[in-house]
């Protein structure tokens, strides 16, 4: 997959099949999205193209970055890329972008771009102000020549999949229903620091996380059972997101025990994915009711590793 940072720098002399949005999360709904959209270009010998904003237009907009993302630009790439995508166009949203009217944006885009059919859910808006949707972008279409095919909304059990239900999900800490909604694992990547060393003292030795993207989301304070992948290495582990309350933290960490791994990683890099929530953050009145608390949050964690993956 080629990324393209810019509409104007995607200058490909074959023809495409395009679709248009921020696909944060990339989950259930846009992948039939893409899956369309891929499918479509390789019967007709096009090319499958995506145009994605960055940074995310309502954070832009409303000059703060209060709505966290899914997916950081890396993951997305990654799993646009797993999709059979040709091209991902990452487009600047800045304060020239913003002002285009749908007008403007059609004649900005179709200067870069041969499009032959663009592909977009069934409540795509784009312009100024949002100030077009489908009935628009179908009179574009007979105006310049390409197709437009509309999608319609894609339910899970009569529920409308959207990238701000997963992100309340995660929020909450009900990471299996936002799996469900993705149709993969959420996770965070990210570098491993040193700590306080606090866990390896009471025989609890945990790898402390530093996700380098302030946009990304990270889920609500708690215990989690996750995956773990580390020098090429896939293990389960338990992972606690807080303030370490019983110890009086101020700053919020993000730290993983990994089962069964008892190798050096400062420095390197580790991927964590969700599975399950397993307890709200506790401050315990001393250490040794935080021990126990944690050789029971183990077991639990153990417990579903062996009925779940051990089958």
């Amino acid at each position: 997959m080629i990324t393209t940072k810019n509409i104007e720098n995607s200058n490909s002399n074959i023809p495409a099949i395009l679709t248009i949005g921020t696909f944060d999360g990339v989950h259930l709904g846009h992948k039939k999205i893409i899956k369309k959209l891929v499918e479509s270009a390789k019967r007709k010998k096009l090319r499958s193209c995506i145009l994605t904003f960055f940074p995310h237009p309502r954070n832009f907009l409303s000059k703060s970055d209060d709505l966290k993302m899914i997916n950081t630009i890396d993951e997305k790439k990654e799993i646009l890329n797993q999709l059979g995508v040709d091209e991902l166009i990452i487009q600047e949203f800045n304060d020239e972008f913003s002002n285009l009217g749908a007008d403007e944006f059609m004649r900005h885009l179709l200067k870069s771009c041969k499009i032959k059919e663009i592909v977009v859910g069934f409540n795509h808006k784009f312009g100024k102000d949002r100030e077009a949707g489908i009935d628009e972008l179908k009179v574009y279409g007979n105006r310049y020549n390409f197709d437009v095919c509309e999608i319609d909304a894609f339910d899970i059990n009569q529920i409308n999949i959207s990238s701000t239900k997963i992100r309340n999900a995660i929020r909450d800490g009900q990471v299996d229903l936002c799996n469900q909604y993705l149709g993969y694992n959420f996770s965070i990547y990210g570098n491993i620091v040193e700590g306080k060393s606090r866990g390896k003292k009471i025989g609890f030795p945990t790898a402390n996380i530093k996700v380098e993207e302030n946009y990304k989301i990270i889920p609500k304070n708690g215990v989690y059972f996750v995956s773990c992948k580390i020098r090429n290495i896939q293990k389960f582990g338990m992972m606690n997101i807080g303030f370490n309350p019983t110890f009086g933290n101020k700053k919020l960490t993000i730290e993983v025990n990994i089962f069964d791994f008892e190798q050096d990683v400062y420095g390197e890099n580790v991927r964590i994915e969700f599975i399950k929530f397993i307890r709200n953050e506790i401050k315990f009145q001393n250490i040794d009711e935080l021990i126990k608390q944690i050789k029971i949050d183990r077991e639990t964690c153990k417990s579903y590793m062996n009925s779940t993956y051990n089958n």
